[in-house]
């Protein structure tokens, strides 16, 4: 059976798995659907048509599924799917999505949600991705596994963070971060490579050799990124990271990529 605190209101409709622990004075909508072992610790706020996968974990005071902040939304019913083994910290904010983004924002496996971090409508994140404190993304990023966003971060509405990527402490990013990018500044700009993330997570050093050779090739100063990404992929093809890398930048995106200070933009 699941634990519900006496002082806890769960919506007739609710659909609770028999683990499911639910803390004091935590409110649950109609449409919500909790996974095994999910538990809310207390004053939590679940609502909307919102999904929570198994052993997740959310803290006091976070308000998750709630109408989205997007002065489009027309009452849509739009949902927001987390995955498993998350840990969603106190006030933590997490809207679903819209129309006008597929109806749908959702957060990946063995997240960190840090205290204050806030994921708007229609945000597609990874798995492995820690927000720390007061992390804040506007509606439709996108965050690739295994990326980190530091503390007071904010970052614009459609942009791309790569894989692997870090993201400095009260930076404001405004362009699409390569995988593996390190960025920081209050228009964040690219200063390097996130090497050691990669060394923390087992990547050899061929790959991280290689990657810094490509760094180097695509960021030099003088003409422009575009023309050399066809050499960059021909010249290190086979280089796990750098073809993430090519990957990512020929992709279709509303964003110009973070490139470095002295680096042309083109």
């Amino acid at each position: 059976m699941a634990r519900i605190h006496a002082t806890a209101v769960v919506a007739a409709g609710a659909v609770l798995a028999e683990d499911v622990v639910v803390g004091p004075y935590c409110v649950i909508g109609e449409h919500v659907v909790l996974g095994a072992g999910v538990s809310l610790k207390s004053h939590v706020v679940v609502d909307g048509r919102t999904t929570i996968g198994a052993g997740t974990r959310i803290f006091p005071f976070a308000s998750i599924g709630h109408e989205t902040q997007d002065l489009k939304y027309a009452g849509e019913p739009s949902a927001l799917e987390i995955g498993r083994d998350n840990t969603i910290r106190e006030h933590v904010t997490i809207n679903p999505g819209t129309a006008g983004g597929g109806m749908v924002t959702r957060v990946g496996d063995h997240c960190l949600l840090m205290v204050g971090a806030h994921v708007a409508h229609d945000c597609r994140i990874g798995d492995h991705v820690i927000l720390v404190n007061n992390a804040t993304l506007g509606g439709h990023v996108v965050v690739e596994d295994y990326a980190i966003l530091g503390g007071l971060s904010a970052v614009h509405q459609f942009v791309r963070i790569g894989r692997h990527a870090m993201i400095g402490g009260m930076s404001g990013v405004e362009r699409d971060v390569i995988p593996y990018g390190l960025v920081i500044g209050d228009r964040a700009r690219l200063t390097g490579l996130n090497i050691v993330g990669m060394q923390r997570r087992g990547f050899s050093r061929n790959d991280i050799q290689g990657l810094r050779s490509a760094y180097q090739f695509l960021f030099q100063p003088g003409g422009t990124l575009s023309d050399r990404v066809d050499e960059a992929a021909e010249r290190f093809h086979g280089i796990g990271p750098v073809d993430d890398i090519i990957a990512f930048i020929r992709a279709d995106s509303s964003r110009a990529i973070c490139q470095p200070r002295e680096a042309n933009v083109g």
